[in-house]
């Protein structure tokens, strides 16, 4: 479109995130002027802010949705970040809905996203942690109440549903099959007949509600196959086995399905559904016995004898067509529509909705472009005073157009130091000991280093005496690889420090982060 930029874009493919930090190091980084998103996810956009706050870049913000539009200018030791301020939580589906009582197909495509993040990403992300981490099932009894139904999905992926081959991976996808779309269906009409009744002597299922049919599997139903091929070539993926190489051959996977043998359902009488959100979840139990736990995690393979061994936690991408993604949540969700006589629909349809696509219209995407590029040149032009500066909200639809003022980075202060809480931090320069750390916040701050932190792992407690004893001597970066017990990826040129420091009174003032620079 413009000749002149011949030669000076350099076009990337690379997803932005901690995982490309080796593509986009410091390096890169460092020798960028200005950042402009344009990015489709909160999670890309929170992941840039924080590397324009970690840099001190400025950052103009943009996003569109629809007719509706935004602009949000984030300049260093100025505004608040983006990050700073969130906007309210989107409505979402009543959990009983999604469970037992779908009524459209955007409650099947829900639900079958839910399943596909469950199977593929959640358990062997659980599985890992659980080999990599000393203390994972103590970290997940405070963490979480679901400790139980944790430990047992652990179990499944390292033993019980461990796949062997590929055959493996269809006799499973089978049995999924089977639970989700006959058995569980059996169940809930267990619990609510289609005849039943409710206590004020009305029909259960009467609208919303629908009374579902449990499937049969069919292998020559279109969604049926899908569902299997979907969750074979998934679970091969997780736990790096060969899948289908080209189109799946109907004939070898009927020859593997006449050899599994489908247990017989039985009702389990002592399961509760629930009905209303309101309502307490009758299943959702905390487990308070510890021999429940001990047990659990008695059977759980020994992590050392394990040593190395990872699964693949699927990341749900709906832009390649060949990743099965789409294709599993596409007959997921058919095959439950079809439990409860609900339309289908087809798998762009399915990615539409599961994708959260709103299409762009090119009026607010250049209202929007044109926005950002008036406040690009006040960036350029190295304006100081935050008035002059301007975050816009649109509407072309009502029509609605206001701009207010980015609202100003808050202040911090200890002892007689005055601080910006989101652009400023301790910088430290060279690979110190923890000796020469702590001779640092005494000589030039006054304060006492009382506890130090890298991600999640404890580097320094002053009440740990003896333990840290051996650690003064210790440069930063081996106490991070004793403690985390691995090596600092070659491109980690900064180090985030979280401190806790005291002063001489016994206080902890709020202080910033520090930044060993390497």
């Amino acid at each position: 479109m413009n000749p002149e930029l011949a030669g000076k874009i350099d076009a990337r493919i690379d997803k932005v995130a901690e995982d490309t930090e080796h593509i986009f190091n410091n390096a890169f980084w460092e020798n960028l002027d200005i950042v402009t998103n344009a990015l489709d996810n909160v999670e890309a956009r929170t992941y840039v802010d924080r590397r324009c706050v970690f840099f001190k870049k400025p950052l103009l913000e943009s996003g569109t949705l629809g007719t509706k539009g935004n602009t949000q200018v984030v300049i260093p030791n100025l505004t608040e970040s983006y990050s700073s301020s969130r906007d309210p939580p989107e409505k979402s589906i009543p959990l009983c809905t999604l469970r037992s009582f779908p009524n459209k197909i955007d409650h099947t495509i829900a639900w079958a996203k839910s399943l596909f993040q469950g199977y593929f990403h959640d358990a062997p992300e659980n599985v890992n942690l659980y080999l990599t981490q000393p203390n994972f099932v103590e970290s997940v009894l405070k963490q979480s109440g679901d400790v139980k139904s944790i430990l047992e999905s652990i179990s499944q992926y390292l033993t019980t549903d461990k796949p062997l081959n590929f055959e493996d991976c269809i006799k499973w996808a089978r049995l999924q099959f089977e639970e989700k779309f006959a058995n569980e269906i059996k169940q809930l009409l267990y619990n609510f007949p289609k005849d039943a009744v409710t206590s004020k002597g009305e029909p259960f299922w009467t609208s919303p509600k629908r009374a579902p049919t449990p499937l049969e599997f069919d292998i020559d139903n279109q969604n049926h196959f899908d569902f299997l091929v979907g969750g074979a070539n998934l679970l091969a993926n997780v736990y790096g086995l060969k899948g289908d190489s080209g189109s799946p051959d109907k004939s070898y996977y009927a020859k593997v399905l006449s050899s599994i043998e489908i247990p017989e359902w039985s009702p389990k009488t002592d399961l509760k559904i629930q009905v209303n959100d309101s309502d307490p979840d009758p299943n959702a139990e905390v487990v308070t016995d510890n021999s429940v736990i001990e047990k659990l995690s008695s059977s759980l393979p020994a992590p050392s004898s394990l040593a190395g061994y990872r699964l693949t936690a699927v990341e749900f991408e709906k832009d390649d067509d060949s990743n099965h993604h789409i294709e599993f949540i596409n007959a997921a969700s058919n095959c439950r529509a079809e439990n409860y006589e609900i339309e289908p629909v087809d798998k762009s349809r399915t990615k539409f909705i599961a994708g959260r696509i709103i299409p762009a219209i090119a009026t607010t995407t250049a209202l929007v472009t044109g926005l950002v590029c008036l406040e690009l040149y006040k960036v350029v032009d190295k304006k100081t005073d935050i008035e002059k500066y301007k975050n816009g909200f649109v509407n072309l639809a009502l029509p609605f157009f206001a701009f207010s003022e980015p609202i100003a980075s808050p202040k911090g202060k200890y002892g007689e130091k005055t601080y910006d809480k989101i652009w400023d931090r301790f910088d430290l320069y060279g690979d110190m000991s923890l000796q020469e750390l702590i001779d640092y916040f005494q000589k030039n701050e006054g304060l006492e280093l009382s506890m130090m932190s890298y991600g999640v792992s404890l580097l320094f407690a002053s009440f740990y005496v003896a333990k840290m004893k051996p650690r003064y001597s210790m440069k930063i970066t081996e106490i991070i690889e004793l403690v985390t017990k691995k090596p600092l990826p070659d491109h980690e040129k900064t180090l985030i420090l979280e401190v806790c420091l005291e002063d001489e009174n016994g206080e902890e003032p709020e202080v910033p982060y520090a930044v060993l620079h390497l």
